[in-house]
């Protein structure tokens, strides 16, 4: 699964289809069989976007049963409850393909994906059906971009087998082939197929514990390597193999899904904590603009006190005996020019204490503005989250405790189809 790391990774997964029900469900899935589909993600209008780079012949299980029929597989002692169909996901983030162009560069990097398939598989005839997606929304990411964005990755539908080789028995009357390879034959086998491989030193010779046992490197750690180094052997070097120390080994579909919406939740929530903090932010300026604001008026008001009013200078002085002239006492003179002094100083300050006013004004005013976005940016994030929020404080044990329950079911079954190792056996993942 993505990471949210900004580090574009390869990923296989392996499900097992064990029941014919779920046989029928993955083709019902795979196919676009289905008239509507429950998941809201899939865009019927883009599915003729989905490209085959195999395609089903009849059914899968009728194709299955003309393969056993035809000699090209073998149920051979093969148990009535036995694991026969497995399905490959390949997988890299969303991202990806968007930054690379989208769906031209996804269908050139599966078609490559393909041919990484048929060599983990061991044929292209042990294949069923694979198709490549191209029709479902990643709704995070199309949310956050405001454009739609789509998720592309391959389904392989095949059977998994082995070569096995049938010994003459004992009882053979002739003694010279007892013993001895009689023929070999490609079995149907799951257990065979993904069991663990001995991890191998730089000589190829199998390493060894500290109890002289082989170290053992799982059935998923052996598929994330292949898938990756085949796909850096193609010429994809922007991608870096899936985690090691992954627990997520061979999830289902059910429990990839419920880890992505937790994933989802997580990035809504802190996206609406995010924007807390920006509406903070933007309340916080705007106040300090406000007081910046209020201190420049008060300071034009006591500039303008000290300005001498033309009421004050127009009491000034007498008008002469002779002539238009106009008399002024000393103390009468010295006050006027000491006026005229402080009103050039005053007139001066006043111009530059406008231009201020006016530019806080203008800072203010684009404060509010965008104090005003960030609020209905994030009014509108609050209401897309609510449904999550209401789900965590109504019933946040109960929403726990459903996501717990089928992610602890899952690993319950997984262990119950793959019992723990034996004791004094290493596993690598």
């Amino acid at each position: 699964m993505a990471r949210n790391d900004g580090i574009d990774r390869t990923v296989a997964r392996n499900q097992d289809l064990e029941t014919p029900a779920d046989v029928a469900k993955v083709q019902e899935h795979n196919e676009r069989e289905k008239d509507s589909y429950s998941n809201q993600d899939v865009v019927p209008e883009r599915t003729a976007l989905n490209v085959h780079f195999k395609s089903p012949t009849d059914d899968y299980v009728k194709m299955f049963e003309q393969m056993e029929q035809d000699g090209v597989i073998s149920t051979r002692g093969l148990k009535p409850d036995a694991v026969k169909y497995g399905e490959l996901i390949f997988d890299v983030n969303s991202a990806y393909f968007y930054n690379h162009g989208g769906y031209e560069f996804a269908k050139q990097f599966y078609a490559d994906a393909y041919k990484a398939a048929v060599e983990i598989v061991g044929g292209e005839q042990y294949i069923l059906s694979a198709v490549m997606h191209a029709d479902e929304r990643n709704r995070a990411m199309s949310e956050a971009l405001g454009e739609d964005v789509y998720h592309y990755h391959l389904h392989v539908v095949y059977i998994p087998v082995v070569e096995k080789q049938i010994l003459w028995s004992k009882r053979c009357k002739d003694e010279s082939l007892r013993g001895t390879v009689k023929e070999t034959i490609t079995q149907v086998s799951r257990s065979k197929k993904w069991e663990s491989k001995p991890v191998l030193d730089k000589d190829g010779n199998p390493m060894l514990n500290a109890k002289g046992k082989k170290i053992l490197k799982s059935s998923y750690s052996v598929l994330q390597d292949d898938f990756f180094h085949f796909m850096r052997n193609a010429g994809y070097t922007d991608v870096e193999r899936g985690e090691r120390g992954s627990t997520e080994e061979h999830l289902t579909v059910t429990q990839f899904k419920v880890q992505a919406e937790q994933q989802r939740l997580e990035a809504v929530t802190g996206q609406v904590a995010q924007a807390k903090r920006g509406l903070e932010n933007a309340k916080a300026a705007t106040e300090k603009q406000k007081k910046k604001l209020e201190a420049l008026q008060k300071e034009t008001k006591t500039a303008k006190t000290v300005a001498l009013t033309v009421q004050e200078i127009e009491t000034m002085g007498k008008k002469a005996t002779f002539g238009n002239n106009i008399t002024l006492t000393p103390d009468e003179c010295d006050t006027l020019k000491r006026y005229a002094v402080n009103g050039i100083i005053a007139n001066a300050d006043n111009k530059r204490l406008k231009e201020k006013l006016a530019s806080a004004e203008k800072t203010v005013s684009i404060w509010k503005q965008r104090y005003e976005a960030v609020s209905e940016k994030y009014m509108e994030l609050k209401q897309k989250a609510q449904p999550f929020l209401d789900a965590l404080e109504i019933a946040s044990e109960r929403v726990r405790a459903f996501i717990n329950s089928i992610l602890i079911r899952g690993k319950e079954t997984q262990e119950h189809k793959h019992p723990a190792q034996k004791r004094g056996q290493d596993m690598e993942l």
